[in-house]
This record gives C-alpha cells, sequence and structure tokens, in this order.
C-alpha cells in the first residue's frame, strides 16, 4: 500500500503561483508513476501532469505545459506540482496519485490517490 498527502493549495490572484507538494510513504519502491489529477466542480477529474518514479521523465496536458512544472525528490518520496501564470479556469482540488502501472495518463492507471487539496484562482 502507498498513502498519500497533498499541501500546498489555496487562493491566489490569476498571474500568480502556487507549489502543491505529495508526500508518498509506505511501499514507496513499488510506484512507476505519480501523477497530479484535478476537478473541477460539474467537471470530470483530468490528468494534470506525471512523472516517471526512476527516470524522472515528465508529462504534461496541454492546458498546463508551460506552466505547470512536475519534480520529484527521491529522498523525501515527494512529488511537487510549480504552478505558474495560473488562470481562473485552474480552480479545481489537485489530487496527487501513484500507481505500479505504465499507463501515467490515464485517470483508471492510478491505484492510489491522495484526499486532494482545493486551489482557487481569482480573476
Amino acid at each position: 500500500q502507498v498513502q498519500l498527502v497533498e499541501s500546498g493549495g489555496g487562493l491566489v490572484q490569476a498571474g500568480g503561483s502556487l507549489r502543491l507538494s505529495c508526500a508518498a510513504s509506505g511501499r514507496t519502491f513499488s510506484i512507476s508513476y505519480m501523477g497530479w489529477f484535478r476537478q473541477a466542480p460539474g467537471k470530470e477529474r483530468e490528468f494534470v501532469a506525471a512523472i516517471s518514479w526512476i527516470g524522472g521523465s515528465t508529462y504534461y496536458a496541454d492546458s498546463v505545459k508551460g506552466r505547470f512544472i512536475i519534480s520529484r525528490d527521491n529522498t523525501k518520496s515527494t512529488v511537487y506540482l510549480q504552478m505558474n501564470s495560473l488562470k481562473p479556469e485552474d480552480t479545481a482540488v489537485y489530487y496527487c496519485a501513484a500507481t505500479r502501472r505504465s499507463a501515467y495518463g490515464s485517470l483508471q492507471g492510478y491505484e492510489y490517490w491522495g484526499q486532494g487539496t482545493q486551489v482557487t484562482v481569482s480573476s
């Protein structure tokens, strides 16, 4: 089992920045990818970004490419999401997820989820 705890959400004005953190514990040696997803009110949960736990390869949704950066610190078993140039449409609950599988972009591919952290971007 892997446990995930997110932190770092909050309220920010459009154009501002926030950094989310996700601390993993448990059987972290089994993780292949860690990802961030988000869910806005009335919408489905969507992929934001993912990172290979070992190699560090990164993947982004088109909507955040060039604005968000995912990174990891294996020594701390922590993944970060640096969000820059935030827009009101980035407002959502952001979820951290981990998987032992190879499907990094698929919501169904992730086995472990955090509780979510609210990000609100005001215009």
